[in-house]
């Protein structure tokens, strides 16, 4: 898919409008294994960079989602509160997580485009 940025911590981000919508990247739902439970920010919560945001648990692991930017989270995935699996089956599309209003559009420039985020995935392994 083209047009979503991405963080080192698997974060990705999609604009969509004045919002941007967030969740985690096909390497990381791949590390955690299938997931059981998302605990999702509340409407109206304002979150910083590198902020916790939410938490995505799987059968191995708990693991923290944090803001790829500053902003107000505007709206969360009502589809996940009954099927957190959605994330491990379309980690990019309806497995997202939370859309947010940004409070500085340049800090989307300080993320990854895809193929930078390629590279990094692959200096992992």
């Amino acid at each position: 898919m083209s047009g979503e940025k991405f963080t080192k911590d698997h974060e990705w981000v999609r604009t969509d409008g004045d919002v941007v919508v967030v969740g985690i990247t096909e390497y990381a739902q791949e590390q955690l294994g299938d997931v059981v439970f998302v605990d999702l920010p509340d409407a109206g919560k304002a979150v910083k960079t590198g902020g916790e945001a939410a938490v995505v648990e799987s059968v191995k692991a708990a693991s923290e989602i944090y803001a790829p930017i500053d902003g107000e989270v505007t709206e969360t995935n009502p589809l996940l509160a009954d099927d957190p699996a959605k994330i491990n089956a379309d980690a990019l599309g309806e497995g997202w997580l939370f859309k947010m209003k940004v409070a500085d559009p340049s800090q989307l420039d300080s993320l990854m485009d895809a193929a930078a985020y390629k590279d990094y995935v692959s200096s992992l392994d």
